[in-house]
Protein backbone atom coordinates (compact mmCIF):
# COMPACT_ATOMS: atom_id res chain seq x y z
CA UNK A 1 0.00 0.00 0.00
CA UNK A 2 1.50 3.52 -1.03
CA UNK A 3 0.86 5.80 2.39
CA UNK A 4 1.10 9.03 3.17
CA UNK A 5 2.01 11.05 6.56
CA UNK A 6 1.39 14.48 6.82
CA UNK A 7 2.68 15.57 9.93
CA UNK A 8 6.14 13.58 11.52
CA UNK A 9 5.96 14.25 14.61
CA UNK A 10 6.23 11.46 17.11
CA UNK A 11 2.96 9.71 16.75
CA UNK A 12 3.40 10.21 12.63
CA UNK A 13 6.97 8.72 12.71
CA UNK A 14 6.06 6.21 15.02
CA UNK A 15 3.12 4.88 12.71
CA UNK A 16 5.46 5.68 9.59
CA UNK A 17 7.96 3.51 10.62
CA UNK A 18 5.71 0.20 12.05
CA UNK A 19 4.24 0.50 9.11
CA UNK A 20 7.79 0.81 6.58
CA UNK A 21 8.86 -2.32 8.51
CA UNK A 22 5.73 -4.55 7.63
CA UNK A 23 6.93 -3.90 3.75
CA UNK A 24 4.50 -0.83 2.40
CA UNK A 25 5.41 2.19 1.12
CA UNK A 26 5.44 4.91 2.79
CA UNK A 27 6.00 8.41 2.76
CA UNK A 28 6.18 10.54 5.44
CA UNK A 29 5.87 14.41 5.28
CA UNK A 30 7.03 17.20 7.64
CA UNK A 31 8.49 21.11 7.19
CA UNK A 32 11.15 20.15 10.11
CA UNK A 33 14.33 20.04 7.93
CA UNK A 34 16.70 18.39 10.43
CA UNK A 35 14.05 15.51 11.01
CA UNK A 36 13.55 15.10 7.35
CA UNK A 37 17.22 15.08 6.63
CA UNK A 38 18.28 12.70 9.53
CA UNK A 39 15.53 10.35 8.16
CA UNK A 40 16.82 9.73 4.94
CA UNK A 41 20.75 10.15 5.82
CA UNK A 42 20.23 7.14 8.69
CA UNK A 43 16.81 5.96 8.88
CA UNK A 44 14.19 6.34 11.71
CA UNK A 45 15.38 5.52 14.91
CA UNK A 46 12.67 3.60 16.99
CA UNK A 47 13.39 2.99 20.60
CA UNK A 48 11.51 0.76 22.82
CA UNK A 49 12.00 -0.85 25.61
CA UNK A 50 15.59 0.08 25.78
CA UNK A 51 16.82 -0.65 22.46
CA UNK A 52 17.21 1.41 19.28
CA UNK A 53 16.20 -0.20 15.70
CA UNK A 54 17.04 2.32 12.59
CA UNK A 55 13.80 1.81 9.83
CA UNK A 56 14.37 3.05 6.37
CA UNK A 57 12.16 4.87 4.73
CA UNK A 58 11.37 8.35 2.68
CA UNK A 59 10.71 11.28 4.10
CA UNK A 60 10.05 14.65 2.04
CA UNK A 61 9.14 18.28 2.47
CA UNK A 62 5.37 19.12 1.93
CA UNK A 63 6.41 21.18 -1.01
CA UNK A 64 8.06 18.03 -2.68
CA UNK A 65 4.45 15.96 -1.99
CA UNK A 66 3.51 14.76 -5.27
CA UNK A 67 2.51 10.72 -5.25
CA UNK A 68 -0.96 9.50 -5.29
CA UNK A 69 -1.43 7.31 -2.15
CA UNK A 70 -4.14 4.56 -1.54
CA UNK A 71 -3.78 5.99 2.04
CA UNK A 72 -2.95 9.63 3.62
CA UNK A 73 -2.92 9.54 7.14
CA UNK A 74 -3.24 13.33 8.84
CA UNK A 75 -1.04 13.50 12.42
CA UNK A 76 -0.40 17.44 12.50
CA UNK A 77 -1.79 19.20 15.74
CA UNK A 78 -5.62 20.17 15.68
CA UNK A 79 -4.50 24.19 14.69
CA UNK A 80 -3.17 23.08 11.25
CA UNK A 81 -5.73 20.43 10.33
CA UNK A 82 -7.32 22.59 7.91
CA UNK A 83 -3.75 23.20 6.34
CA UNK A 84 -2.84 19.43 6.03
CA UNK A 85 -6.35 18.51 5.04
CA UNK A 86 -5.67 20.89 1.87
CA UNK A 87 -2.64 19.53 0.87
CA UNK A 88 -3.28 15.92 1.03
CA UNK A 89 -6.63 16.67 -1.78
CA UNK A 90 -4.01 18.05 -3.97
CA UNK A 91 -3.01 14.85 -4.26
CA UNK A 92 -5.47 12.10 -3.84
CA UNK A 93 -7.48 9.39 -6.12
CA UNK A 94 -10.51 8.11 -6.65
CA UNK A 95 -9.92 5.25 -4.19
CA UNK A 96 -7.67 7.37 -2.02
CA UNK A 97 -8.64 7.30 2.08
CA UNK A 98 -8.07 10.01 4.26
CA UNK A 99 -7.39 8.91 8.22
CA UNK A 100 -7.43 11.45 11.23
CA UNK A 101 -5.44 10.04 14.37
CA UNK A 102 -5.66 13.69 15.60
CA UNK A 103 -6.35 14.19 19.19
CA UNK A 104 -9.46 16.05 20.20
CA UNK A 105 -12.82 17.01 18.80
CA UNK A 106 -13.57 18.44 15.61
CA UNK A 107 -10.46 17.30 12.96
CA UNK A 108 -12.91 15.17 10.46
CA UNK A 109 -15.52 17.72 10.77
CA UNK A 110 -12.62 20.30 9.22
CA UNK A 111 -11.25 18.03 6.60
CA UNK A 112 -15.07 17.47 5.20
CA UNK A 113 -14.98 20.85 4.60
CA UNK A 114 -12.31 20.47 2.09
CA UNK A 115 -12.20 16.39 1.32
CA UNK A 116 -14.95 14.73 0.25
CA UNK A 117 -16.75 13.54 3.67
CA UNK A 118 -16.74 9.91 1.95
CA UNK A 119 -13.19 9.79 1.79
CA UNK A 120 -12.57 10.57 5.14
CA UNK A 121 -11.81 7.50 8.19
CA UNK A 122 -11.45 8.72 11.95
CA UNK A 123 -10.20 6.96 14.67
CA UNK A 124 -8.08 6.68 17.98
CA UNK A 125 -5.11 5.24 18.73
CA UNK A 126 -3.67 3.77 22.26
CA UNK A 127 0.00 4.20 20.94
CA UNK A 128 2.00 6.45 22.26
CA UNK A 129 5.19 8.18 21.49
CA UNK A 130 7.68 10.86 22.36
CA UNK A 131 9.92 13.16 20.33
CA UNK A 132 13.81 12.27 21.15
CA UNK A 133 15.01 14.30 18.37
CA UNK A 134 15.55 14.83 14.60
CA UNK A 135 15.21 11.15 13.44
CA UNK A 136 14.35 9.55 16.82
CA UNK A 137 11.55 8.63 18.50
CA UNK A 138 10.43 6.74 21.85
CA UNK A 139 7.57 4.49 21.62
CA UNK A 140 6.30 4.71 24.57
CA UNK A 141 3.15 2.39 24.77
CA UNK A 142 1.06 -0.13 23.26
CA UNK A 143 -2.50 -0.11 22.68
CA UNK A 144 -5.45 -0.70 20.14
CA UNK A 145 -6.36 1.07 17.66
CA UNK A 146 -10.15 1.86 16.30
CA UNK A 147 -10.99 3.65 13.34
CA UNK A 148 -14.07 3.87 11.12
CA UNK A 149 -15.87 5.73 8.02
CA UNK A 150 -16.77 9.28 9.47
CA UNK A 151 -19.67 9.23 7.54
CA UNK A 152 -21.13 5.93 8.43
CA UNK A 153 -21.03 4.69 4.43
CA UNK A 154 -19.34 1.72 3.99
CA UNK A 155 -16.22 1.56 2.34
CA UNK A 156 -14.21 -1.90 1.16
CA UNK A 157 -10.67 0.13 1.66
CA UNK A 158 -11.49 0.66 5.36
CA UNK A 159 -10.95 -3.02 6.03
CA UNK A 160 -7.71 -2.64 3.73
CA UNK A 161 -6.38 -0.58 6.32
CA UNK A 162 -7.20 -2.97 9.35
CA UNK A 163 -5.46 -5.87 7.41
CA UNK A 164 -2.40 -3.52 6.85
CA UNK A 165 -2.47 -1.61 10.16
CA UNK A 166 -2.61 -5.51 12.19
CA UNK A 167 -0.03 -6.69 9.27
CA UNK A 168 2.29 -3.99 10.77
CA UNK A 169 1.59 -4.91 14.71
CA UNK A 170 -0.63 -2.01 15.28
CA UNK A 171 -3.61 -3.97 16.59
CA UNK A 172 -6.72 -2.37 14.75
CA UNK A 173 -10.88 -2.77 14.37
CA UNK A 174 -12.89 -0.72 12.48
CA UNK A 175 -16.81 0.12 14.12
CA UNK A 176 -19.98 1.34 11.60
CA UNK A 177 -20.19 4.19 14.06
CA UNK A 178 -16.52 5.80 14.67
CA UNK A 179 -17.92 9.13 16.80
CA UNK A 180 -18.33 7.23 20.15
CA UNK A 181 -14.98 5.79 20.29
CA UNK A 182 -13.77 9.23 18.95
CA UNK A 183 -15.80 11.13 22.05
CA UNK A 184 -14.13 8.69 24.82
CA UNK A 185 -10.71 9.24 23.49
CA UNK A 186 -11.57 13.24 23.71
CA UNK A 187 -12.88 12.98 27.30
CA UNK A 188 -9.56 10.59 28.19
CA UNK A 189 -7.72 13.70 27.18
CA UNK A 190 -9.90 16.14 28.94
CA UNK A 191 -9.38 14.28 31.80
CA UNK A 192 -5.45 14.08 31.87
CA UNK A 193 -4.08 16.69 28.89
CA UNK A 194 -4.58 20.36 30.39
CA UNK A 195 -4.09 19.16 34.51
CA UNK A 196 -0.46 17.73 33.49
CA UNK A 197 0.30 20.50 31.21
CA UNK A 198 -0.49 23.19 33.62
CA UNK A 199 1.12 21.40 36.32
CA UNK A 200 4.37 19.67 35.13
CA UNK A 201 3.33 16.33 36.18
CA UNK A 202 3.19 13.16 34.43
CA UNK A 203 -0.18 11.06 33.58
CA UNK A 204 0.26 8.92 37.32
CA UNK A 205 0.66 12.24 39.20
CA UNK A 206 -3.43 12.48 38.89
CA UNK A 207 -3.29 9.92 41.16
CA UNK A 208 -1.41 11.34 43.95
CA UNK A 209 -4.04 13.65 45.45
CA UNK A 210 -7.38 13.72 46.07
CA UNK A 211 -8.16 17.11 44.88
CA UNK A 212 -6.51 16.11 41.95
CA UNK A 213 -8.85 13.45 41.12
CA UNK A 214 -11.84 14.92 42.21
CA UNK A 215 -10.92 18.19 39.40
CA UNK A 216 -10.45 15.20 37.26
CA UNK A 217 -13.77 13.74 37.78
CA UNK A 218 -15.69 17.62 37.82
CA UNK A 219 -13.94 17.98 33.99
CA UNK A 220 -15.14 14.53 32.67
CA UNK A 221 -18.65 14.77 33.91
CA UNK A 222 -19.11 18.10 32.11
CA UNK A 223 -17.72 16.69 29.47
CA UNK A 224 -20.01 13.65 29.67
CA UNK A 225 -22.84 15.62 30.04
CA UNK A 226 -22.42 17.72 27.00
CA UNK A 227 -21.56 14.27 25.08
CA UNK A 228 -25.29 13.28 26.17
CA UNK A 229 -26.52 16.93 24.99
CA UNK A 230 -24.84 15.62 21.41
CA UNK A 231 -26.66 12.53 21.36
CA UNK A 232 -23.90 10.49 22.32
CA UNK A 233 -23.99 7.76 24.92
CA UNK A 234 -21.09 7.25 27.01
CA UNK A 235 -20.42 4.26 30.09
CA UNK A 236 -21.42 6.48 33.52
CA UNK A 237 -17.60 5.11 34.64
CA UNK A 238 -15.88 7.22 31.86
CA UNK A 239 -13.80 9.11 35.24
CA UNK A 240 -12.55 5.65 36.27
CA UNK A 241 -11.48 5.28 32.81
CA UNK A 242 -9.86 8.12 32.12
CA UNK A 243 -7.72 6.94 35.81
CA UNK A 244 -7.00 3.34 34.51
CA UNK A 245 -5.48 5.14 31.45
CA UNK A 246 -3.41 7.18 33.64
CA UNK A 247 -2.21 4.62 35.42
CA UNK A 248 -1.41 2.22 32.58
CA UNK A 249 0.37 5.68 31.43
CA UNK A 250 1.84 7.02 34.78
CA UNK A 251 5.26 7.47 33.49
CA UNK A 252 4.23 9.54 30.28
CA UNK A 253 4.26 12.91 29.92
CA UNK A 254 0.72 13.92 28.06
CA UNK A 255 1.21 15.58 24.41
CA UNK A 256 -0.22 18.65 25.99
CA UNK A 257 2.47 18.40 28.42
CA UNK A 258 5.45 17.98 26.14
CA UNK A 259 3.93 21.45 24.10
CA UNK A 260 4.54 23.06 27.06
CA UNK A 261 7.45 21.98 27.88
CA UNK A 262 8.68 22.76 24.89
CA UNK A 263 6.91 25.98 24.65
CA UNK A 264 4.80 25.25 21.85
CA UNK A 265 0.99 25.83 20.89
CA UNK A 266 -0.88 23.34 22.78
CA UNK A 267 -4.55 21.59 21.14
CA UNK A 268 -6.52 22.75 24.09
CA UNK A 269 -8.73 24.19 21.72
CA UNK A 270 -9.57 20.93 20.71
CA UNK A 271 -9.77 19.41 23.96
CA UNK A 272 -10.92 21.23 26.72
CA UNK A 273 -12.11 23.85 24.22
CA UNK A 274 -14.14 21.73 22.22
CA UNK A 275 -16.19 20.51 25.37
CA UNK A 276 -16.87 24.29 26.51
CA UNK A 277 -17.39 25.16 22.34
CA UNK A 278 -20.12 22.60 22.42
CA UNK A 279 -21.54 22.94 25.17
CA UNK A 280 -22.52 26.82 24.02
CA UNK A 281 -23.89 24.96 20.63
CA UNK A 282 -26.31 22.88 22.73
CA UNK A 283 -27.23 25.76 25.37
CA UNK A 284 -25.48 23.86 28.06
CA UNK A 285 -23.37 26.10 28.97
CA UNK A 286 -22.15 24.49 32.49
CA UNK A 287 -18.37 23.58 32.34
CA UNK A 288 -16.92 25.65 34.46
CA UNK A 289 -13.93 23.50 34.91
CA UNK A 290 -13.30 22.81 31.32
CA UNK A 291 -13.42 26.79 30.81
CA UNK A 292 -11.00 27.40 33.45
CA UNK A 293 -8.53 24.59 32.33
CA UNK A 294 -8.67 26.11 28.89
CA UNK A 295 -8.69 29.33 29.52
CA UNK A 296 -5.48 28.47 32.30
CA UNK A 297 -3.77 26.61 29.21
CA UNK A 298 -4.55 29.64 26.64
CA UNK A 299 -3.01 32.33 29.35
CA UNK A 300 -0.39 30.13 29.61
CA UNK A 301 0.85 29.34 25.84
CA UNK A 302 0.27 33.38 24.95
CA UNK A 303 3.24 34.48 27.17
CA UNK A 304 5.54 32.04 25.23
CA UNK A 305 8.57 33.78 23.81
Amino acid sequence: MNISIIGAGAMGSLFGALLAESGENVCLIDIWKEHINAINTNGLAIELDGKTRFIKLKAEFVENMVDRSDLVIIFVKSNQTSEAAETANKFIGDKTLVLTLQNGMGNADVMTKIIDPKKIVAGTTSHGATMIGPGHVRHAGKGPTVIGMWSGEKNEGLADIVETFNKAGIETKAVEDVKPVVWKKLIINVGINAITALTGIKNGGILDLESTKDLVREAVKEAVAVADAQGIKLPEDMADQVFKVAEATGANRSSMGQDIDHRRQTEIGAINGAIVRLAAQSNFDMVPVNKTLTALVETYQSHFQ
